[in-house]
């Protein structure tokens, strides 16, 4: 269980003795993920959702489930799509979470985040602003969802 795993690093931490991640500890996240039942994207973007979900359908996982919830509070904090995931797992009863939005500061490209029922980050991956990347809404968001997967060996 995925929860063992992560007292047991932390113990590993407190005593100085965790020399960094463990296969057994990506093979539960991996399991926790694939797991997961109910997959909830914070925002009312349809582009966004109907990219997650073209992706979460190659990697064999359930389509999610778009929350419209207001998260435009979040842009107003340090760590905008991280403050958009947990409103998400504070307002839902999700296995998992996946937001995207901005990576900090306004200028500092964007974020995508994938989080547990417990507001634990799993994975993530960034991009640089789109005047830079030039991509689309749509590739971003997909190019970001394969990488923060594969970063686990899915």
């Amino acid at each position: 269980m995925l929860k063992e795993h992560i007292k047991k690093a932390y113990n590993e931490s407190a005593e100085g003795k965790r020399k960094g991640d463990k296969k057994i500890e990506v093979e539960k996240i991996k399991e926790y993920i694939l797991s997961a039942e109910n997959i909830i994207i914070p925002n009312w973007d349809k582009k966004k959702l109907e990219s997650i979900n073209k992706v979460l359908k190659k990697f064999g996982l359930p389509q999610a489930k778009g929350l419209k919830i207001h998260t435009n509070a979040a842009d107003l904090t340090r760590m905008p799509t991280i403050t958009k995931a947990l409103m998400a797992v504070d307002t839902t009863d999700s296995d998992l979470v996946i937001a995207r939005g901005r990576l900090g500061i306004p200028g500092s490209g964007s974020m995508l985040v994938i989080m547990d029922c417990k507001g634990r980050i799993l994975s993530a991956a960034i991009s640089p602003p789109h005047i830079i990347h030039g991509k689309s809404l749509e590739e971003a968001v997909e190019e970001e969802l394969k990488t923060a997967l594969k970063r686990l060996g899915l």
